[in-house]
């Protein structure tokens, strides 16, 4: 794997992803390898999965520089949403580590997650709609269950980004704390968790996202559907050109 990275030690799985000169920005190669380290931490002897990004970022969405992929877009935006059913799937409990830019694709990538902890100065933002795109990674329905649905709604219309602390008033994150802190709590985290029995986790995680994710595909298939519509739209040429010509 290129772009992601995979250790495993002491019962705890850290996935990092690994672009950091594009502030590991999504792109399909990202997409596979991810996938591919989700389904080997699945397989793995951990008992917990840190999530977090290399660099000076989580993961700052879809990298807009990158040439629109051909083919069949459903194929693509299914295997990107893949992403949010083997997180949700993973048998061990999930914990992002959120620093720098979670932005688009990125906040999606932590809302995918069981457990969520971001620096106090980390940046949030949902701004598919300001460039003429829909949501995906089932933030439809992950982000009103946390946020609340006018929260949500406000979040995604206005596009308007926001730090870790606000995402902690916002009931986004479990818990926002100085960027030298965080992965020192998120590994203590992990660990307390790797010392449960992992059956046990297994099945709390399971029973707790039972309703949530009864409701889950509907949202995918939503998504996709409504992501089909608006992806080859004049909004979104003008908004992607606009962000090419930048220097």
């Amino acid at each position: 794997m290129s772009t992601v990275d995979l250790a495993v030690d002491g019962g705890i799985a850290q996935i990092r992803l690994n672009r950091p000169e594009r502030l590991n920005a999504v792109a399909p190669v990202l997409v596979d390898d991810f996938l591919t380290a989700l389904d080997a931490a699945a397989r793995s002897s951990a008992r917990a999965v840190l999530l977090t990004g290399n660099g000076r970022a989580f993961c700052a969405g879809h990298d807009l520089k990158e040439p629109t992929p051909e083919g069949d877009s459903r194929a693509r935006l299914d295997r990107l949403q893949d992403v949010t059913r083997r997180l949700r799937a993973l048998p061990q409990p999930v914990i992002a580590a959120v620093h720098g830019y979670a932005i688009g694709a990125g906040a999606e990538f932590a809302l995918g997650c069981d457990l969520i902890l971001a620096a106090e100065d980390a940046v949030f933002g949902f701004p598919e709609v300001s460039l003429g795109l829909s949501v995906t990674g089932a933030a439809s329905r992950l982000l009103p269950l946390l946020v609340g649905p006018l929260r949500a709604k406000e979040l995604l219309l206005l596009g308007e980004r926001f730090d870790g602390r606000r995402a902690h008033e916002f009931g986004l994150v479990n818990a926002a704390v100085p960027t030298a802190e965080l992965m020192p709590l998120a590994l203590g985290w992990a660990e307390k968790i790797a010392q449960h029995p992992p059956e046990a986790a297994t099945m709390a995680k399971r029973a707790l996202d039972s309703g949530i994710d009864h409701a889950l595909e509907s949202a995918l298939e939503l998504e996709v559907s409504h992501a089909l519509i608006t992806e080859h739209s004049a909004a979104v040429r003008e908004s992607t050109d606009a962000f090419r010509s930048r220097s």
